[in-house]
């Protein structure tokens, strides 16, 4: 008699059988998902993990992470932080020799984002939640949009009185030239030259408007400093070693007036660019079920409420209300907010001749201002 046909030892096989087919064909599957949504958290959790590679501080997606451990608490995110500058070559470089450990890849440098699209190394994959996003805030279903962060401009009250801080880029130029030995040594922005995410909001500026030129000439005449840290930017700025900061990404202006009352958010009134940090599932994912739990979570109406209400990261999802969200944002700010379209466009950014004739032209329009 085989294993199989005896009769003791397969009435427990059988038991087994039955205990374990329907753990896996009743796992939980969020409100509004197709069925068939539960064999892909079945298989994410038998996955048990998916490994995150992003540029984005550990404090601040902590809420998200912690949510998502709520909702699955049988996948584990492996949240590895790394700095913008260094991801996508890392991203890149793993890539090449077949060992990419990233089953996501999660980056507020949206042109580099872009490339690896352009490289083959993101999966193709229609989320449950693409229907519920805005349009433009996905590619080819290979690449998403998970956040609607407006750059704004910040100052500090106790050295620039409220009233006073101008709210466009040409009133910005005709104010700091007019105030030139005062504002010496007292503005801040981004070196485009040394920061990747500082030269995609600027040259998107120069996308928008002309009105980049004359300000840039103003920053010549104040004597701008320029930094590749949002953070050290924000320190100098609530301390009052600066008093302005210009192209400041929103979610940390917004944390840094919420601590300090001295600092103040303005949103600029003549236009005002809005990135988002673009997530990626990659081809060589080890857990691509888990990853694709992941996205769909972000991307969720619970994932983007997080997002926009705990993370204050900026919800692009448009069912989601509060103030760090793009209902709340188009709320107030209407058409003045321009986000920038995932698609192939974001690669003109980063092809070598542009961003020489981009630079050349910065580098002139500081020295006018001299």
């Amino acid at each position: 008699m085989s294993f199989l046909k005896h009769p003791a030892l397969r009435r427990p096989l059988l038991a087994l059988i039955a205990t374990t087919i329907p753990c896996l064909a009743l796992a939980e599957t969020p409100a509004g998902y197709p069925a068939g949504y539960a064999e892909t958290i079945a298989k994410a959790e038998a996955e048990g993990s998916v490994v995150v590679y992003a540029n984005t501080e550990h404090a601040a997606v902590e809420p998200i992470l912690a949510d998502f451990q709520k909702a699955f608490p049988k996948i584990r995110v492996d949240y590895i932080e790394i700095k913008a500058a260094d991801l996508f070559s890392r991203i890149s470089s793993e890539a090449a020799a077949g060992a990419l450990k990233a089953d996501m890849v999660w980056s507020s440098a949206m042109d580099l984002q872009f490339q690896m699209v352009e490289d083959g190394i993101a999966a193709e994959y229609q989320s449950v939640e693409k229907a519920a996003v805005p349009e433009w805030s996905n590619w080819g279903d290979k690449i998403y949009g998970i956040t609607y962060e407006p750059v704004v401009m910040v100052y500090n009250s106790k050295v620039i009185p409220y009233g006073e801080m101008p709210d466009t880029r040409a009133s910005l130029a005709k104010w700091l030239q007019e105030n030139k030995e005062r504002m010496k040594g007292k503005v801040a922005t981004y070196d485009p030259e040394r920061s990747g995410l500082g030269y995609f909001a600027v040259s998107a500026d120069a996308q928008n408007s002309d009105d980049l030129w004359p300000l840039v000439t103003a920053f010549g005449a104040v004597d701008t400093k320029f930094y590749t840290s949002t953070g050290t930017m924000l320190e100098k700025i609530s301390a009052g070693e600066h008093a302005i900061g210009y192209n400041i990404i929103g979610p940390y202006a917004y944390l840094r007036a919420e601590r300090d009352p001295n600092v103040k958010v303005v949103v600029p009134k003549d236009y005002t660019v809005v990135l988002s940090r673009l997530a990626i599932v990659t081809q060589q994912a080890q857990h691509p079920n888990a990853a694709r739990v992941f996205l769909d979570y972000l991307l969720s109406k619970r994932g983007q409420t997080v997002v926009g209400n705990e993370a204050h990261l900026f919800a692009i999802r448009p069912d989601v209300t509060g103030k760090a969200t793009i209902a709340g944002l188009t709320a107030e700010y209407g058409n003045v907010l321009k986000p920038v379209a995932i698609g192939p466009d974001l690669m003109d950014a980063i092809q070598p001749m542009p961003r020489m004739n981009f630079f050349r032209k910065w580098a002139d329009a500081l020295k006018a201002g001299k």
